[in-house]
């Protein structure tokens, strides 16, 4: 028994050891990246928007335009 505690503690350990290695990786690794400035920010999100809204709007006249279509031809 005394044994198998003690290959427990080991695992536990090294799982430990482990998550806090990743931890400090993820941090040296934020320190690298190069965030964006305010102006910056605000440009890409401005594009990212209107780009939802042209695809939005595209998917929007498409799915109308074939919804006419079905109906036509359910009708007829």
């Amino acid at each position: 028994m005394a044994n198998a505690r003690k290959v427990e503690q080991s695992r536990s350990g090294q799982y430990l050891e482990r998550t806090r290695k990743f931890f400090r990786g993820v941090l040296a690794e934020l320190k690298k990246v190069s965030w964006p400035s305010r102006k910056e920010l605000i440009a890409y999100t401005a594009v990212v928007l209107v780009s939802v809204a042209f695809v939005a709007l595209l998917l929007w006249v498409v799915d109308s335009a074939l919804s006419l279509v079905l109906q036509r031809l359910i009708k007829t």
